[in-house]
């Protein structure tokens, strides 16, 4: 990979003035340079002191501390096991998903949201000698599970810190009743559950049109198993407020049960609510729903109710369609004599043809459906995004080493006439990760205002510092500048402590302030040391935290 050098702002204007690094802006007006520097002067209003203010990239590296540009400071909030209330409620396991809420319209004041992500047993993978948890283990990797809902503030030195004694923080657990919600709710899918327990592994999030959370559901599968939880209750979005503990956490069963990685919200051209789904694993697809009804703004959070009844897609990238999820296709498609199972659901046919009786086992089982129907198996479509100009979508696919695929790339789907309600669209690969763009296995993807494009990385903690993923060193957060033309490496903006990765990167309103998670790796796992990072008094393992990173300004 080559030497990435300091850069002045003047020098940074012009690189991004030439469309030189990145990736997306150049239908959006952002992009639309034309030789003129009012664009690039745009990207960086000192006014504004946006968060795409220059910064000097910084390099890889291999140690075990945060590391981030010159005049940037990382201010821990929370790490795993910290009181968040008076009550005593603790900090869970496995930081993602991030969001900040304003109290009172404040950028220095707020609710920040955090999904808990871990698919495994955080700190109490411990096991009794017949290989089974016991009860206490059990107790305490779903007390980890679920949301941190905490509140923060800026103090007069410029720190951001938590509230410990707010009683608006909270935690949401693998302990906390959920309603199910749409046309599996009560069905034998799920044996006949209205109600079930709990969230676990928690890693994604957006906030939804209406102010609420939704959350998915990622690798349930061995967190389920031990618990001796019912496998069918997990796997879905779930709906929270983060002010509101009166609402009612739901799981919206009509958006499909798979394992979920990103999602994104928007409205079709008629008003119906879309919501774009990734999934977290190997083979997973690309997935779509639109609610029957539409959205109106003065319902506010009833507009949750649009959740329960729509239609399910799946992409099927090659042919550029949507293909909607339904009983009636499934069952055809089984009932052809010519069929063949797809190699990636390693099932029978006849197991298949058992399984899909009814609408409510399609979306149980969506990604058996969608596979089934021919929509298009990927590598991990972990991190979606929104342009928030041009309004097309962003997926990272993190990498399938098998499949020969070490550094990941981003693809764009852009609806056919710019609606996101349409049943086809043009697919592209928008960038691609490895030595010539700088970056390596993105995942969590977000824009901020001015259409310049954040990723974090997601190596392998047990391959860092190997093969051919060894010149990134440990894992980043990288900017790639707004600009159609490809070329030019992306800019790396911070470097993760040891074998952690980050996730979750979110700012406060007036993107002065950028919050992001350090996923530690899961205990047992080989990889190289990240010391005791946070290293504050008392710290005397690597933890997981969330941290609020100021600097962004002239």
């Amino acid at each position: 990979m080559s030497e990435k050098k300091p850069i002045s702002r003047r020098t940074f204007l012009a690189y991004l003035g030439t469309g030189a690094a990145a990736i997306v802006a150049a239908s959006s007006g952002l992009g639309a340079f034309q030789g003129k520097a009012f664009a690039a002067d745009a990207l960086f209003s000192l006014q504004t002191n946006k968060i795409t203010d220059a910064f000097q990239p910084i390099e890889p590296a291999a140690n075990g501390e945060l590391l981030l540009p010159k005049g940037f400071k990382a201010h821990v909030l929370a790490a795993y096991g910290d009181s968040i209330n008076p009550k005593g409620d603790v900090f869970g396991y496995g930081s993602s998903f991030t969001r900040f809420f304003p109290i009172d319209g404040s950028n220095v004041k707020g609710l920040l949201w955090v999904n808990h992500a871990s698919d495994h047993h955080g700190p109490h993978n411990g096991r009794r000698t017949d290989g089974q948890l016991s009860l206490a283990q059990i107790k305490a990797t779903l007390a980890n599970q679920g949301a941190s809902i905490i509140e923060i503030y800026r103090d007069q030195d410029g720190d951001w810190k938590m509230d410990t004694e707010s009683a608006n923080a909270r935690r949401i657990t693998g302990y906390d009743p959920f309603e199910l919600t749409g046309p599996a709710r009560g069905s034998q899918s799920v044996h006949g559950a209205a109600t079930v327990q709990g969230t676990v592994v928690c890693g994604s999030g957006v906030q939804t049109l209406w102010g609420t959370v939704l959350c998915g559901e990622g690798r349930f599968g061995a967190i389920g198993r031990d618990t001796g939880l019912d496998q069918t209750h997990y796997g879905w979005i779930w709906e929270g407020h983060p002010g509101d503990r009166s609402f009612q956490l739901r799981k919206h069963t009509a958006l499909g049960r798979f394992q979920h990685g990103g999602a994104a919200m928007t409205l079709s051209k008629n008003g119906r609510v879309v919501v774009y789904m990734g999934g977290s694993a190997a083979h997973e697809c690309i997935y779509k729903f639109v609610s029957k009804g539409t959205y109106a703004a003065s319902a506010g959070k009833a507009n949750a109710e649009l959740l329960t009844e729509g239609k399910l897609y799946a992409a099927d990238l090659e042919k550029g369609q949507w293909i909607e999820l339904t009983i009636e296709a499934v069952r055809r498609t089984l009932d052809d004599s010519d069929f063949r199972v797809p190699s990636p659901l390693n099932k029978r046919k006849e197991t298949l043809t058992d399984l899909f009786r009814e609408q409510a086992d399609v979306l149980t089982h969506a990604h058996e459906a969608a596979v089934i129907l021919g929509a298009t198996p990927t590598d991990r479509p972990a991190g979606l995004a929104l342009h928030p100009s041009d309004g097309s979508l962003y997926v990272s696919h993190t990498s399938h080493a098998r499949h020969g695929n070490i550094h990941g790339y981003m693809n764009r789907v852009i609806e056919k006439n710019g609606d996101p309600g349409a049943d086809s669209f043009d697919f592209d690969v928008a960038s691609a990760g490895g030595s010539s763009s700088g970056y390596s296995c993105p995942e969590s993807m977000s824009f901020d205002s001015n259409g310049n494009l954040w990723t974090a990385s997601d190596m392998p903690a047990d391959k860092l510092n190997q093969g051919t993923i060894a010149a990134f060193k440990n894992n980043g957060l990288y900017l790639l500048p707004a600009s159609k033309k490809q070329g030019g490496s992306a800019l790396q903006f911070a470097s993760a402590p040891g074998s952690a990765h980050f996730a979750g990167q979110s700012f406060a309103p007036d993107e002065r302030t950028l919050f992001l998670s350090v996923q530690q790796p899961e205990p047992g796992e080989s990889a190289p040391s990240s010391g005791a990072w946070p290293n504050r008094p008392g710290d005397r393992a690597p933890l997981p935290a969330v941290v609020a990173i100021s600097g962004f300004h002239a």
